[in-house]
C-alpha cells in the first residue's frame, strides 16, 4: 500500500498520540481503561456546549434499569422524530459522558432530540447484554413514554464503532418485529458493520492509526461473542427492507472496509443508502472535535446528508 493521505490536524494528532509514554488501554483492563477515554475528553473534544435540556433518563431492560440522557435544543417540542444513539468503545468503553459533546452537537445541528443509551459493557457483561439492551432501549423511546416529555413520531437510531455495529441490528430488530413507531433512518459511523470478516484495511491500519489491531483483539476478548450470530455480525442477514441509510467511514481506519462493505450491501438490497467517507482522517473523529478541527466539517456534512435522507423518507 502506499503512504495514505493524512490530514495535517490528524498527522498532528497522531504524532502526538503515538509519542505518548506509557501503557495502551488495551493493556491496563478495562476499568483504567475507562477511566482513560472519560480524560482524553477534555484533551480532545470540544465541549458540550449550551441546551435548553440535558436530562437523565432511565428504561426497563432485560437485566434491570438501563441509563439513558436526553438532549434537545429546546425545552418544548411538537412531535416528531427521536434520535436514539448508541455510543462506541469495543463495546467495552465508553458511556454517556464520553460521548456527550457529540450527542450536544447533534441535538443542536439536526434539531432533534437525542437519546443516548448507556447500555452494559463487556468483560462485565459480555455479548449479548450490550446489544440487548440498546434494542429495549430504542423500544422504549418508540412508545413515547411520558417520562421523555416528548410525542415520537418515529426513530432515527445511530452510532459509532461498536455502537454503529448496534445501530445496525437494532435496525434489524425493528424491522422484523416492528416498535411503536417506524425506524425512520440509520446512520451507522464507522461502524463494526462485518466483525467475523477480514478485510484489507484491518491490515493496512493495524498500528499507528489510533485503534490499533491489538486494541481490537481485546475488544472482542472481553465481548466473547458468538461470531455467527446477527446480533454480533448483522450481515449474515438481508438488508433487504431496511430503513434509508447513512454510512460513513474513516479513510485511515482499520475497520474501514466493514463499514464500505455494509453500504455495499444497503445499496445491493435496495436500500436508499448514501455512502460518505472522510478522506484523511481517523476512526473516533467524532470524539476529536478539539484535536482534529477539521473534523468539525466531516459531522456537518454527515448532518445535511440525513437531513436529506430523512426529507426524501418523509415525501416518499
Amino acid at each position: 500500500m502506499s503512504d495514505p493521505f493524512v490530514r495535517p490536524d490528524v498527522r498532528r494528532f497522531l504524532d502526538y498520540l503515538n509519542a505518548l509514554p506509557g501503557p495502551k488501554s488495551h493493556q491496563v483492563g478495562a476499568v483504567e481503561a475507562r477511566t482513560m477515554m472519560h480524560a482524553a475528553r477534555h484533551v480532545a473534544d470540544a465541549p458540550v456546549g449550551a441546551l435548553a435540556v440535558i436530562r437523565d433518563l432511565a428504561a426497563p431492560g432485560p437485566a434491570g434499569e438501563i441509563p439513558l440522557r436526553l438532549y434537545d435544543a429546546r425545552a418544548e417540542r411538537d412531535p416528531g422524530p427521536v434520535m436514539v444513539f448508541f455510543h462506541g468503545g469495543g463495546f467495552v468503553l465508553g458511556d454517556l459522558h464520553t460521548h456527550e459533546p457529540f450527542c450536544a452537537e447533534m441535538a443542536r445541528l439536526l434539531d432533534m432530540p437525542v437519546v443516548a443509551v448507556d447500555y452494559r459493557l463487556a468483560p462485565e457483561h459480555p455479548w449479548p447484554a450490550g446489544v440487548e439492551d440498546a434494542i429495549a432501549a430504542a423500544r422504549w423511546v418508540a412508545e413515547s413514554p411520558d417520562a421523555l416529555e416528548r410525542e415520537v413520531t418515529g426513530l432515527v437510531l445511530a452510532g459509532d464503532s461498536a455502537g454503529g455495529n448496534f445501530t445496525i441490528i437494532t435496525s434489524l430488530a425493528l424491522r422484523d418485529e416492528s416498535a411503536a413507531v417506524p425506524v425512520l433512518a440509520q446512520w451507522p459511523i464507522y461502524p463494526a458493520a462485518d466483525p467475523a470478516k477480514g478485510y484489507p484495511s484491518f491490515s493496512d491500519f493495524a498500528e499507528g492509526y489510533l485503534l490499533t489491531r491489538d486494541g481490537m483483539h481485546w475488544f472482542d476478548q472481553c465481548y466473547r461473542p458468538d461470531r455467527t450470530d446477527w446480533r454480533y455480525a448483522p450481515l449474515v442477514k438481508s438488508q433487504a427492507g431496511m430503513p434509508p441509510t447513512l454510512v460513513v467511514t474513516a479513510s485511515l481506519d482499520p475497520i474501514r472496509d466493514q463499514g464500505r462493505a455494509y453500504a455495499a450491501a444497503c445499496i445491493e438490497a435496495g436500500v436508499p443508502t448514501i455512502f460518505r467517507e472522510a478522506k484523511g482522517n481517523i476512526h473516533g473523529f467524532i470524539n476529536l472535535r478539539k484535536a482534529i478541527p477539521s473534523s468539525e466539517e466531516d459531522i456537518r456534512g454527515c448532518a445535511v446528508a440525513l437531513h436529506l435522507l430523512l426529507g426524501e423518507a418523509n415525501n416518499a
